[in-house]
C-alpha cells in the first residue's frame, strides 16, 4: 500500500489531474494541473512549491557523526562550518558511485542528509567499523516532510513567515520558526534556480504548507509536480538517479557502474592529493585519476533547433517543442567518415521552451568532452532513426545569477 506525505490530504485536493505515481513508496502528483507548462513556468517567472518529503532522511549526530561522514562521503565535511550544506555523493569500495545527495551541517555534531534510496545499513555499517555508536545514524524520515520552494519570488514568499530567509546564503541551512514550528531551512534546491527546502515535524506539516501557499498567494506561487521539475532540473544540469546513473548497488557489471569522474563530477575530487583523508573508494578513484582510465564523462549537449526542425520537417510534420521531456536512452555517434560510428548516448532529452532548444544530457568518450565538440544525436521520428547535430557542453545550460544572489543584489526579492 502506498503510503502518504504528511501534505497529501492538502495536496490531494489541489490535484485537478487525479494522477499519482509512485516514489519511494509514496504518492506524488506528476503535474497537478493539467499543463505542465503553467508550472514549469511557475518555477522561472514566480515561484512554485514542490513536496519532496518521500526522500530518504537521515540524522547524523554526536562525537563521531563527523567521523562517519568523513569516511562515507567523497566531499569532506570537516571543511564545512556549522550553518553551511554541502552537495556530495558516496561511492563503494571500488570507487562507484552509490547515490549523491545534500548534506545540511546544524551544528558541529549535527548534520541531515537526504537520498533517494535506503542507506541506514551501509551508513552504520562506516559507524561500526569506526567504532562510533550504531545510534549516531537515525532514520528520521518518517518524522518530518520536506518543501522545495523554488523560482525568483521565492525569497520574498518566505521573508514574509520567516527573517532567516533573507540572509541565508547560498547553501546555507539553520533553523527557524514557522508558523510556531521549529523547522530546518536550506537554501537549496533541484531546479538550478533560487530556491528554499524546508523540514518540517510531522506535526507542523499542514500548518506550515498553508501558511506558504497565503503568503505566496499574491505572488503566483504555484503547486509543482515532479514533471515539471524534472524539465527545470535538465536545463540546470542536474543528474537523476536511476535516469542519468545507476546506483552500483543495484548493479551486476561495471559498465552499469559510473565513478564520480565519469559522471561529470570530478570536481568534488579537487585538492584530493592535498589530503590523506580515507573514505570509501578512495584507493580506486586515484587509480583511476592517476592512469586517466574514465571510460566517459557527463555532460551537456545543445541539439542545433535547425536541425532538430529539418528532420521533423523532412518527414512532414512539426517539430515537437511543447512539454518536451524523455529519460530514455539516444544514441550518440561521431561525426566523421564512418557511418553510425557510436560513441555514447543521452540519458535525458528535453525541449527548453525558456531557451528555445533541444537539451540533453549525455555520456561522451573523453577525447570528444571538449565544449564545442560536435556529435550527432540519434532521434526517433515516426518510428525511424534520424541524426541530429548537437554539440558538447557544461550541461547547466540555465545558471541564473539570482540562484546564488543576496537578497541586495536580487532586485526581485
Amino acid at each position: 500500500m502506498p503510503q502518504k506525505t504528511p501534505f497529501h490530504s492538502r495536496l490531494s485536493a489541489a490535484n485537478r489531474t487525479g494522477i499519482w505515481k509512485h516514489w519511494a513508496g509514496h504518492l506524488v502528483a506528476p503535474a497537478y494541473q493539467h499543463s505542465v507548462t503553467s508550472e514549469y513556468y511557475a518555477i522561472r517567472n514566480s515561484a512554485a512549491l514542490l513536496d519532496t518529503s518521500p526522500l530518504f532522511k537521515y540524522r547524523f549526530s554526536g562525537p563521531g557523526a563527523e567521523a562517519v561522514l568523513r569516511q562515507a562521503m567523497v566531499r569532506d565535511i570537516s571543511a564545512v562550518a556549522a550553518g553551511r550544506a554541502q552537495y556530495t555523493c558516496w561511492c563503494d569500495q571500488n570507487g562507484f558511485v552509490l547515490q549523491d545527495g545534500v548534506i545540511l551541517r546544524l551544528a558541529k555534531d549535527d548534520f541531515l542528509l537526504t537520498a533517494a534510496e535506503p542507506a541506514l545499513r551501509h551508513f552504520r555499517g562506516i559507524a561500526s567499523r569506526l567504532g562510533v555508536e550504531r545510534e549516531t545514524v537515525q532514520d528520521i524520515s518518517t518524522d518530518h516532510g520536506i518543501l522545495a520552494l523554488q523560482g525568483p519570488l521565492s525569497r520574498r514568499i518566505l521573508s514574509r513567515l520567516t527573517g532567516a530567509a533573507r540572509g541565508l546564503r547560498y547553501f546555507g541551512a539553520t533553523r527557524c520558526v514557522i508558523e510556531g514550528h521549529e523547522v530546518v531551512l536550506s537554501r537549496t534546491g533541484y531546479t538550478g534556480d533560487l530556491g528554499y527546502e524546508i523540514w518540517i515535524p510531522r506535526a507542523g506539516a499542514l500548518a506550515v504548507l498553508d501558511a506558504l501557499l497565503e503568503a505566496g498567494r499574491g505572488d503566483n506561487l504555484t503547486l509543482m509536480g515532479t514533471t515539471a521539475l524534472k524539465m527545470a532540473r535538465v536545463e540546470a544540469g542536474l543528474l537523476l538517479m536511476d535516469v542519468d546513473f545507476h546506483s552500483a548497488r543495484h548493479a551486476w557489471v561495471d559498465a552499469q557502474r559510473e565513478t564520480p569522474t565519469e559522471l561529470g563530477w570530478g570536481w568534488m575530487l579537487r585538492g584530493l592529493e592535498k589530503g590523506d583523508r580515507a573514505f570509501e573508494g578512495r584507493a580506486s578513484i586515484e587509480r583511476e585519476l592517476e592512469r586517466g582510465s574514465s571510460r566517459w564523462t557527463t555532460l551537456g549537449l545543445a541539439v542545433d533547433v535547425h536541425d532538430y526542425e529539418r528532420v521533423h520537417d523532412a518527414a512532414g510534420i512539426l517539430a515537437p517543442r511543447h512539454e518536451v521531456y524523455a529519460e530514455t536512452t539516444m544514441s550518440l555517434y561521431r561525426r566523421n567518415d564512418t557511418p553510425w560510428d557510436h560513441a555514447g548516448y543521452a540519458t535525458s532529452f528535453h525541449y527548453s521552451s525558456l531557451l528555445r532548444r533541444p537539451l540533453a544530457i549525455a555520456k561522451v568518450p573523453m577525447d570528444l568532452a571538449v565544449s564545442g565538440t560536435e556529435v550527432d544525436l540519434e532521434l526517433t521520428v515516426i518510428r525511424r532513426p534520424h541524426n541530429v547535430l548537437a554539440r558538447v557542453q557544461r550541461a547547466a545550460f540555465f545558471n541564473p545569477a539570482r540562484k546564488t544572489s543576496s537578497a541586495e543584489e536580487d532586485q526581485g526579492a
